[in-house]
């Protein structure tokens, strides 16, 4: 088989992961930042490699562990040290419930500790209610995760468990999520939403439980490094895709400063980028997608890294995340969402000093984020004092904003991926992956660039006689 020429658009993980699997043709990949990574990103602070990113993916979908085996990094993986996150609620810091599915309890006994007892009836009682009706076809409207689960469960559940949780995942609000989109593991519920729950955690497991995430040692670049060589793409940094038309049997591409563009072409293109530049680049050619992606809002957010005197003392717990409305005790707002105390939950060597971050803002909340970062940090630096009594002045920060960089699965989210999905499939040569699409976190998007890629492979495949020697990006 003759190579065929393909572009990747956008040097995220989605983009990485299709260019490895693309890597038996002549793959180059076009990134608009100066660095590749996306929302993977790893920074020294303190002496250590830190993320200000994502710092870590899910193991229940085993697609990332078979990545980093297959890139040869097994003996990089690293798993949580401690297991025991918290959250504080009703003015209450307690122990986050362990048999839990992005806050929905397996039973009322799970949550004794952080509901009252009015919202632990509510949830014994969610079995006796009958099973969720709702529609298996994507295409069809979903519902509001805030608004089903306050039905059934109570608002407290939501306001205390649920929308902490979905927050951390897509920094959204429960009421303006879908089930289906976020949820696809309780859509099906033939049953009560609490027995849907056991079914998905599986028995309780005596002794020690599998782990639940894992990470890189080093970092996620180190994962991002070693597939931008071992897919021995072409790497273009620092330049924007301003066009991406048809041309001929491929595409052609307009990439650079619109004063001095430059114009390249390609046998096939995959597009790895967040929805709106997704939507900008497809609106000529394929406006259907386009149109679709436009619901598909995002959201921003910000990282506050710091690390501590090597003598400070953080709470036994893998850090602290926030319920609904929560306030300081003089009856302001906090202003982190949530607080990860990294040396805790990864651990940390004698005499190395302490590591943690704060998640900062929520769809709906730019103010939060219009601070600079001076004022940022004294504010999440309030929030911890509050939470834990610990004062001492960080040794050294980083605030890592993250404009528009978590997709919101709305209501219509499901049927605007089935949308983009058929559309694209219509475009020969021309395929579409990355967190806008069936799942944000890294094993979920590795997956959509699998998918991607095993679509433009079956496209060059089947015209190889049509494609010349590969001979690189031709500029015209």
């Amino acid at each position: 088989m003759r190579k065929g020429k393909v572009v990747v658009i956008g040097g995220g993980i989605a983009g990485l992961a299709a260019a490895y699997r693309l890597r038996e043709h002549d793959v180059t990949i076009i990134e608009s930042a100066r660095e590749l990574g996306g929302k993977l990103r790893t920074r020294e602070l303190g002496g250590r490699s830190i993320d200000v990113g994502a710092e870590a993916f899910v193991t229940r979908n085993p697609t990332a562990l078979r990545l980093i085996d297959e890139l040869g990094l097994t003996d990089r993986l690293v798993h949580p040290v401690l297991a025991a996150a918290t959250i504080h609620a009703a003015g209450r810091t307690v122990s986050l419930p362990r048999r839990t599915f992005l806050g929905i309890p397996a039973g009322a006994d799970e949550v004794t500790n952080v509901l009252s007892a009015d919202g632990v009836q509510r949830v014994a009682h969610e079995r006796e209610l009958p099973p969720l009706d709702l529609a298996q076809d994507p295409e069809a409207p979903d519902v509001s995760v805030g608004k089903v689960l306050a039905e059934r469960f109570g608002r407290e559940l939501v306001d205390r468990l649920v929308e902490p949780l979905l927050g951390g995942v897509y920094a959204g609000r429960a009421d303006l999520l879908g089930l289906r989109a976020t949820m696809p593991a309780l859509a099906g519920a033939d049953t009560s939403l609490t027995d849907m729950v056991g079914r998905v955690l599986g028995p309780p497991v005596d002794g020690p439980r599998p782990p639940v995430f894992g990470a890189i040692d080093g970092g996620m670049s180190v994962l991002i490094d070693q597939l931008a060589r071992k897919s021995g793409a072409k790497i273009r940094l620092g330049l924007p895709v301003r066009g991406l038309s048809r041309a001929g049997n491929g595409w052609r591409l307009e990439i650079g400063s619109a004063a001095d563009p430059e114009f390249v072409t390609a046998d096939a293109v995959v597009l790895a980028v967040p929805a709106p530049a997704a939507r900008r680049l497809l609106a000529a050619e394929v406006p259907e997608a386009a149109a679709a992606y436009e619901h598909i809002d995002v959201a921003s957010m910000a990282v506050v890294s710091m690390v501590l005197p090597p003598d400070a003392v953080l709470p036994e717990s893998t850090g602290i995340l926030l319920a609904v409305g929560e306030r300081h005790a003089d009856g302001t707002p906090f202003t982190a969402k949530a607080f990860t105390f990294t040396s805790n939950k990864w651990g940390r060597a004698d005499g190395e000093p302490v590591q943690l971050r704060a998640s900062v803002g929520r769809y709906g909340e730019a103010e939060t984020l219009q601070r600079d970062d001076d004022e940022l940090t004294a504010a999440v630096r309030r929030d911890l004092a509050e939470l834990t009594g610990v004062t001492v002045t960080p040794i050294e920060r980083i605030v890592t904003r993250w404009g528009g960089g978590l997709p919101q699965y709305g209501t219509a989210h499901t049927a605007a991926v089935v949308a983009i999905t058929k559309a694209v499939a219509k475009m020969p040569g021309l395929a579409v992956a990355g967190a806008s699409l069936r799942g944000v976190g890294v094993p979920a998007v590795i997956d959509s660039a699998t998918a991607a890629a095993s679509a433009i492979g079956a496209y060059l495949s089947s015209r190889s006689d049509e494609i010349g020697p590969p001979s690189g990006l031709v500029g015209e």
